[in-house]
């Protein structure tokens, strides 16, 4: 729960600010410990809006986090305490309220006694990957905090980077879609009708084409809003099974898995991120089934991850990784399999899965750009010939009625 509350610092300063606890006493217990006289404090009580809208814990941008972990990681180094940096970091953030809320809270939970990992996992306010917590955890334990710091500080900018060269490079071509799928639209819908009463007084049957493109304008024009009303809720309702009804999302995961080209690069970049965070949590020291697992939990296919999940199972039996792969019914890159078994083999998995995650990456990257550059000349056809065809249709009575 948060509070709001209004007082005096140890300072003498005016303090506004909030605070995370279990309840009200508690919250009054951790301002008498910084110091502060309350003069006011009361649950904060969200709008109708946030109500609606926020009902989980906010998610840190994976870009912030990576900030905040590299910042930590570099005080960490210095020789900085891990309470002084937090503290430190906390005055970075007088402006996003959210922050300074999160780091306020791990801040109240570490002046408490409580390691690092605890009060990250304590904390109601953010949302962290489970992933990352372990990996805190882990390195807490094994004194290597900074290193696993600004190895997930690295994971978390390459992920981000990577998100944004997809969504720049696919920006142009969905602009491309949208707009042609307006343009034929609009033509079918008001172009079209407004010529065809100049064919009705044609005593003479119209050509094939012109009588598509009619009947298709005539279909767009009588039943505009019906179509616009099933595109939207046709997507919503896509949208809505795919977050909610688990067998729907695998079924469609499985089909995008199967897909030529697309079904290759998401399986790839499913297989890169498994790799690179599998490698980090190997090398901050946790146990391999619980690695397999906490990696699994970030991927986006549910196919792949409930391959990976059933994998470990096995790997709890004793079996090695690559052979309970092997023996799944689900599929996945062969040579993916078999640099698994190498690594298994020469004990060097950790090097071998951050290999392949660069490797993976990289043929990623060359595909998108592949694909882009035939995307973009396939798209301009598309537009150019639909259009084209419905101009043609609409002229071809005219030279019908020239030549006679």
């Amino acid at each position: 729960m948060i509070f709001k509350y209004k007082g005096i610092d140890a300072n003498g300063t005016k303090v506004n600010d909030s605070i995370e606890a279990s309840d009200i006493n508690e919250a009054k217990t951790k301002l008498r410990s910084k110091g502060i006289l309350y003069q006011s404090i009361q649950e904060e009580s969200p709008s109708l809006f946030k109500k609606v809208s926020f009902t989980r814990k906010y998610k840190i941008p994976p870009k912030d986090l990576s900030a905040l972990s590299r910042e930590l990681a570099m005080y960490i180094r210095s020789g900085i305490s891990i309470v002084s940096a937090i503290k430190i970091v906390q005055s970075h953030y007088e402006k996003d309220k959210k922050m300074k809320l999160f780091l306020s809270s791990i801040s109240t939970h570490l002046d408490e006694g409580q390691n690092f990992y605890t009060a990250l996992n304590e904390q109601t306010v953010v949302e962290l990957p489970t992933f990352y917590k372990e990996s805190i955890r882990v390195s807490e334990n094994g004194g290597i905090l900074d290193e696993v710091l600004n190895e997930l500080a690295r994971f978390l900018k390459e992920q981000e980077r990577i998100h944004k060269e997809i969504k720049g490079a696919f920006a142009y071509p969905s602009f491309m879609i949208v707009i042609s799928l307006v343009m034929i639209a609009f033509m079918l819908t008001f172009v079209v009708p407004q010529i065809t009463g100049i064919f009705e007084s044609m005593d003479q049957e119209l050509p094939k084409p012109t009588q598509f493109v009619i009947a298709a304008g005539d279909f767009f024009s009588n039943n505009f809003q019906l179509i616009l009303i099933v595109l939207v809720v046709g997507v919503s309702l896509f949208l809505l099974l795919k977050k909610k009804v688990y067998k729907f999302a695998y079924f469609v995961d499985k089909v995008v898995l199967k897909l030529p080209l697309f079904g290759e690069i998401s399986q790839k970049s499913e297989l890169a991120r498994f790799s690179y965070i599998a490698s980090l949590l190997t090398r901050s020291g946790v146990p391999f089934v619980q690695t397999i697992n906490l990696s699994a939990n970030i991927l986006n296919n549910l196919v792949i991850k409930e391959l990976f999940v059933g994998a470990s199972k096995k790997v709890v039996e004793g079996k090695l990784l690559s052979k309970a792969l092997l023996e799944s019914p689900t599929k996945i890159d062969n040579a993916f399999v078999q640099s698994i078994a190498l690594g298994e083999e020469t004990s060097q998995l950790e090097n071998v899965l951050t290999n392949i995650s660069e490797l993976y990456f990289e043929e990623n990257r060359d595909k998108i750009s592949l694909l882009l550059t035939l995307l973009e000349p396939g798209l301009m056809l598309f537009v150019g010939g639909s259009i084209g065809f419905i101009v043609a249709a609409m002229l071809l009575p005219i030279f019908s009625m020239s030549i006679h």
